[in-house]
């Protein structure tokens, strides 16, 4: 499927924000742990969260998802030996968090997933399970899946690379069911408050745990149990992101956003701040947040945090007025796609004037114009690259754009509905 985006000078309208990719997959695993029966509220349904559905299905959990919420008979932490290996597509963090859940068994389990999956390196957190009793190994021998993991999980001392901030996840929320305590420290540690937010889920459970100020050293009581919940899933950051962006670079625009928590721990919240800085009108009113567009100063700006921002910003900084240097987010690199690599690719097809550095980006204000683009199958750079649609001169094709169904299966249509000049083609 291809996005045909064409020149927007406004955009008015309310959109609702979807739920979060992040908090529903964590629901979803630790659901399929927990004794009895949990309701997630407002899930998002999307191929990602769908993925872990699926996951955690061939693990033993039972996961009505008929409905607009979604009921998990969990196991108990007593996980099933899958009759066949789980296929995860393109979802990275059902990946690491199913691998830490993987481990609770006594059986072999394969985790495999889509092409892109397979680009995803996960040796730093089967470095650290096989630390704590367990037998994990990449099964083509370079660090990435398709793996293959055997229980079960004791606990002990272990050590993890932090590049991932799924890979401490996985472990926080797998150790509290090992035998023994579990000491974690984290080295190269990134994305801290993805590991906040795997803190706030162990703490709404009440499970038992110990940590130093800078998230680089955690004690997990052993011998824990999850018990059954229900929750409403907050709507997604990362989503928001496009509209926050969209609404900021087409200059006479004004958008209401429904549905955010800005007091959620969720990193991309603080794309608010980010574009506070470069000039944005953003407001926090009593329905929602407003956005109304205008001009943009370049700034320098660190997404160590938010590496999930990285693809909207670049086109932000195009916008703006002067330079902006997005930096601290090398890690970036190993998302679905090289992100920095290829924001500078596709927004140079554009007339960008954009440099790449190692850990982000030196772009400077640009006039856009409209041409054939490349999403390489990745939600946020297809949802980018259509942003840059809109201030771009003439039309904008994006291919691959299928993508956007992996966190997003709405975005085009909820752009159509405040304005904007965007349909697809298939």
């Amino acid at each position: 499927m291809d996005i045909i985006v064409k020149q927007t000078k406004k955009l008015r309208g309310e959109v609702t924000i979807p739920g979060s990719k992040s908090h529903t997959i964590r629901g979803v695993v630790i659901g399929t742990l927990a004794g009895g029966t949990t309701k997630l509220i407002n899930p998002l349904i999307s191929e990602d969260t769908l993925a872990s559905v699926q996951g955690c299905r061939h693990l033993g959990a039972k996961i009505d998802t008929s409905g607009m919420d979604w009921i998990i008979e969990g196991t108990g932490g007593r996980i099933h030996k899958p009759e066949e290996p789980l296929y995860l597509g393109n979802s990275g963090t059902s990946l690491n968090l199913l691998t830490g859940v993987a481990s609770l068994g006594k059986f072999d389990v394969i985790l495999d997933g889509d092409e892109s999956l397979r680009t995803r390196p996960v040796q730093p957190l089967l470095d650290a399970l096989n630390k704590l009793g367990v037998y994990g190994i990449s099964l083509m021998g370079n660090g990435k899946p398709p793996v293959k993991i055997k229980g079960e999980i004791q606990g002990g001392k272990t050590e993890v690379n932090g590049i991932s901030s799924q890979f401490v996840s996985s472990l926080l929320i797998s150790t509290p069911l090992a035998k023994r305590d579990t000491e974690i420290r984290v080295v190269n540690i990134h994305e801290v408050p993805y590991i906040e937010m795997t803190l706030r889920w162990l703490d709404e459970r009440g499970i038992v745990y110990e940590r130093n100020s800078d998230y680089t050293y955690f004690k997990v009581k052993g011998n824990q149990r999850y018990n059954a919940f229900k929750k409403v899933i907050p709507a997604d950051w990362s989503s928001a992101t496009f509209f926050l962006v969209a609404g900021v670079i087409t200059k006479d625009s004004d958008i209401l956003l429904r549905g955010l928590d800005v007091n959620d721990v969720q990193g991309d919240r603080m794309v608010i701040e980010y574009l506070k800085k470069m000039g944005a009108d953003i407001r926090i009113e009593r329905d929602g947040i407003r956005i109304k567009g205008g001009r943009l100063k370049g700034t320098e700006l660190d997404l160590n945090n938010t590496p999930d921002a990285l693809p909207a910003m670049a086109v932000c900084g195009c916008f703006a007025e002067g330079t902006t240097k997005i930096y601290n987010v090398a890690h970036a690199r190993i998302k679905e796609t090289d992100r920095i690599k290829v924001m500078a690719e596709e927004l140079s097809k554009m007339n960008a004037r954009i440099e790449e550095t190692y850990d982000g980006l030196i772009i400077y204000h640009s006039n856009l114009k409209g041409t054939e683009v490349n999403g390489h199958y990745d939600h946020r750079i297809v949802m980018a690259l259509s942003l840059a649609g809109l201030i771009a001169e003439g039309t904008t094709k994006i291919t691959t754009a299928e993508a956007v169904s992996v966190t997003f299966p709405n975005f085009i249509e909820l752009m159509k509905k405040i304005g904007a000049i965007i349909n697809k083609e298939e």
